[in-house]
């Protein structure tokens, strides 16, 4: 039992960490129900389609896995983060787990049975009761989390086995799966790669990888918060930004408002400031983008406002959105960096009152974004700049390692250079 325990707690690190526990109910929704009773209902939905409904399903091609360098993804931001590497590299295959959502490329991955998952189950009540020992709290409010976890790490380890690929690169280092892929591959002696993908914080994973590429200081100051670093560290900036780097907002005027919404922002807050900017800039266009997972319907709220328009976030990548407007409001969210490095001028605004998680990522405190603390002091600094947008893209450089550097706009390059000289050193 230690030992499934010892590689448990690791896997579920992220939502079984005090900090994560101690966030916004806001947050911890995003991942797990609040009530108590949908937790339940998840559990069993996740019973019947996933468990018992992929015993039913053949996804699994050989030829697609063996002996290849898998680029592996939980989301479809993953698979923008390591597109860059399929076009550079030979013997690569994008790989995901059997059902797991990954947008407008669930077509473009090879998948991994997951039929045999079910089979490890009973170690799911030795695993609640020792982790309700050592982590109570965190325990009863995500035991749905630990429920959906079993059998990941076990069914990893068999297919690596047999697979046998030549390395693994990651852009996630905290999702239960990648990080049941991650310690599977090195129970197997399988070396591991990570590509930054999104904004970090100091209560991830410690960095755990043969090699690690990060966007800038930020990141590897962050995770020398998180524990000992290991592996190979080098700083890239943000590959899947390069081919935007020519884009950059060159406006003097504002005449685009863009508004990045995520579930941790309330619905009221987010309809009340569109509606307000509407009313108050007639003249510019408000552009509302919910986050991929949020499926409220805003449409149809301010659908009497003309000069509202939606950005689907399913279908139009982040920087195809970033680079139609002028300014970017939102609160804790990795958008402001993107939008910093396309010298979209980046606002922090708090769209959830009643629970304030302030400054998250640390982009108030490192300068990267200015801050609104109420809608009178947005409505004056829109007013103020409204014919003189701020430069802010050099706002970057803590954050990302390659602005105004000889790699600026080539991130790119300097990480398939390196991933390249790390699976060759394996071969």
């Amino acid at each position: 039992m230690k030992k499934w325990y010892a590689i448990y707690s690791n896997i579920l690190h992220l939502p079984f960490s005090e900090g994560f526990y101690d966030l916004p109910e806001s947050a911890k929704a995003a991942i797990s129900p609040t009530s108590p009773v949908k937790r339940l209902l998840k559990i069993a939905g996740y019973t019947v389609v996933r468990l018992i409904g992929n015993l039913f399903k053949k996804v699994e091609q050989p030829e697609q896995l063996r002996g290849k360098v898998w680029l592996y993804v939980v989301s479809q931001n993953n698979y923008d983060s390591l597109q860059f590497l399929q076009a550079g590299l030979p013997n690569v295959v994008f790989v995901a787990g059997q059902s797991k959502e990954i947008g407008r490329y669930n077509h473009a991955v090879a998948r991994i049975s997951l039929r045999r998952k079910f089979l490890y189950y009973y170690k799911f009540l030795p695993l609640y009761f020792t982790f309700l020992k050592y982590k109570k709290n965190s325990t009863q409010r995500f035991v749905d989390v630990l429920y959906d976890a079993v059998g990941f790490y076990e069914v990893y380890l068999t297919k690596l086995q047999k697979y046998k690929p030549t390395a693994i690169v990651f852009a996630n280092d905290h999702n239960a799966d990648a990080r049941a892929m991650l310690l599977a591959a090195k129970a197997a002696g399988i070396r591991t790669a990570y590509i930054q993908h999104a904004s970090v914080s100091p209560i991830f994973p410690p960095l755990e990888y043969d090699l690690n590429l990060l966007e800038g200081q930020d990141a590897l100051d962050k995770y020398k918060l998180c524990g000992p670093v290991t592996g190979r560290v080098e700083l890239v900036g943000m590959p899947k930004a390069d081919a935007f780097a020519q884009f950059r907002n060159q406006n003097k005027s504002i005449n685009r408002i863009g508004i990045g919404c995520n579930l941790m922002d309330a619905t009221e807050e987010i309809t009340a400031l569109a509606s307000q900017l509407a009313k108050d800039f007639p003249e510019a266009d408000i552009i509302l983008r919910p986050h991929p997972r949020d499926n409220r319907d805003f449409e149809n709220v301010l659908s009497s406002y003309p000069n509202i328009k939606f950005s689907n976030s399913r279908l139009v990548p982040t920087f195809e959105y970033l680079k139609e407007i002028d300014i970017l409001l939102s609160g804790n969210s990795g958008i402001h960096l993107e939008a910093v490095l396309l010298n979209v001028w980046a606002i922090y605004y708090n769209m959830n009152q009643s629970e304030r998680l302030y400054d998250y990522y640390g982009f108030i405190q490192k300068g990267l974004v200015d801050e609104a603390g109420s809608y009178t002091a947005l409505h004056e600094m829109l007013q103020q700049h409204i014919q003189n947008k701020p430069e802010v893209y050099q706002r970057a450089k803590y954050f990302n390692a390659t602005v105004g550097s000889p790699y600026d706009g080539k991130s790119s390059e300097l990480a398939l250079q390196l991933v390249r000289t790390f699976i060759a050193a394996n071969l």
